[in-house]
């Protein structure tokens, strides 16, 4: 026989919540944390300055940060590795995955282009001895020069390469990148705290019926279904 689950009532579950004491510091912690790892330099010296809450990197280092992601994203290639090297020549340095994905990047947006013979020779020239010393690289490396073999690329297997979806992926992967040899954590906490509610409010939903937030936009608390 099934247990009953337990009925919380709003009012006792707004109790609890209200028993839950959070500092405003904290909470303006949080805030920070998002933009200046999402980027957001405006909003987040805008939110420094009516808050009082300090940055723990220069927001100057933001918008270099952007301009390489920026880069990216735009299919400048050759000019994201320049900033980045310029930023810190040791990011790309000592992490071998991320030039390679940053030159496959490169691979693509000649090919992208049209640029045939260019695309080929830079495969031969730059990753294919890459390749020879990693088989993960290597791999990635067939995949991507096997966009050459077809002339209609929605038909090729591999096709999801030409998105904007692969610049978007190595673009967090230099952000990333940046911001762990700035000390700073690659991603924000905010979205992991997020995921934390919704794994506590599923735990919950087995043992308990209360007012849950479906809608984390506004948290607004669910009326109860019983």
């Amino acid at each position: 026989m099934a247990m009953s689950k337990k009925v919380i009532t709003r009012e006792e579950w707004e109790k609890k919540l209200n028993d839950v004491k959070i500092r405003k510091e904290d909470m303006n912690k949080l805030v920070m944390n998002f933009l200046v790892t999402e980027g957001y330099v405006d909003a987040a010296e805008k939110f420094r300055m009516e808050s009082g809450t300090e940055p723990d990197i220069d927001l100057a280092t933001i918008t270099d940060r952007m301009a390489v992601k920026k880069a990216v994203q735009c299919g400048n290639v050759e000019d994201a590795i320049e900033r980045v090297n310029d930023l810190n020549p040791e990011i790309l340095d000592t992490n071998p995955q991320l030039f390679f994905h940053l030159q496959q990047q490169r691979l693509i947006e000649l090919i992208r282009n049209g640029k045939v013979a260019e695309a080929l020779e830079f495969a031969q020239e730059e990753l294919a001895p890459r390749g020879e010393e990693n088989q993960g690289f290597l791999e990635e490396l067939e995949r991507t020069v096997a966009l050459l073999a077809f002339e209609d690329v929605s038909n090729c297997p591999v096709g999801e390469l030409l998105d904007i979806s692969q610049r978007l992926k190595t673009a967090s992967e230099v952000n990333a990148a940046i911001l762990t040899s700035q000390s700073h954590e690659k991603d924000p906490r905010l979205p992991s705290l997020l995921k934390m509610l919704i794994w506590a409010q599923n735990q919950l939903d087995e043992k308990a019926a209360y007012p849950r937030i479906n809608d984390l936009s506004t948290a607004v608390l669910e009326d109860l279904n019983v």
